[in-house]
């Protein structure tokens, strides 16, 4: 028999998975009444911004920035990082403007049409960028999108624009896939959805572990694809094996 003392000093306490039971993100509607997708606590606050606030923001930022420079050892009056704090501000705010896109006008606008289709559609290899929000690094590689249309298909550069918005965020793999997938089923109610990613972490190469070459896929599957023989034809049409 198990010793119960044994069992109780391997239960984890304190833990996400202990006081939470699933991410908010995707608890709550992948499309809010106004059309955005999971907003971040100021996404409306950024996508109402005119041209003076927005330069507002960045002299923020760009403040903050100097600082870490400075608290880096550097002189921010060199040549060379004199107008860096400006420059990363801008970059930053392009990195996370997935968070003011909106899904309804910006991303999917008119383009889901009726038709009587009901194969699999898939868009693979489409090449992705985002940040780790762990550590405010870049994770970068490929997307492959799937579905079955039940009497609804959308534009297929749709399916690109849509991983675009999710990846200009500050993400992890695993939200990031989840997010894809379940957009794409709210908004077209297909029979299902497959989506998987593979992708390099700078924060596994560049720091920590430096595993060069080492790669992340995560997978998420939806309605039909949760069957093995449509998960399966999905996966070979990629020429991957089964995750």
């Amino acid at each position: 028999m198990h010793n119960p003392r044994v069992i109780d000093s391997l239960q984890r306490g304190g833990t996400p998975l202990n006081t939470r039971p699933a991410s908010p993100y995707t608890l709550n509607p992948p499309v809010e009444a106004d059309g955005f997708s999971w907003p971040s606590v100021g996404t409306r606050i950024r996508a109402d911004e005119d041209e003076t606030q927005e330069k507002d923001r960045i002299d923020r930022i760009s403040g903050a920035v100097k600082t870490i420079l400075e608290e880096l050892g550097e002189d921010v009056t060199r040549e060379g990082l004199a107008d860096t704090p400006q420059r990363y501000a801008k970059a930053m705010l392009f990195f996370t403007k997935g968070y003011q896109t909106n899904i309804m006008d910006d991303v999917i606008k008119n383009a889901v049409f009726e038709e009587d289709h009901d194969e699999m559609v898939i868009v693979r290899d489409i090449e992705i960028y985002s940040l780790c929000e762990h550590h405010l690094v870049p994770f970068f590689g490929k997307v492959h999108i799937g579905y079955i249309p039940n009497k609804r298909v959308l534009g297929l550069s749709k399916l690109a624009r849509l991983a675009e918005m999710y990846c200009r965020r500050l993400q992890v793999q695993e939200r990031l896939t989840k997010q894809i997938a379940m957009a794409l089923g709210d908004i077209l109610k297909p029979m299902g959805v497959a989506v998987v990613v593979e992708a390099t972490h700078m924060c596994m190469v560049s720091r920590g572990i430096q595993k060069t070459g080492s790669a992340t896929v995560t997978s998420c599957m939806l309605g039909c694809f949760r069957a093995h023989r449509t998960r399966e034809e999905f996966l070979s049409l990629l020429n991957k094996r089964t995750i």
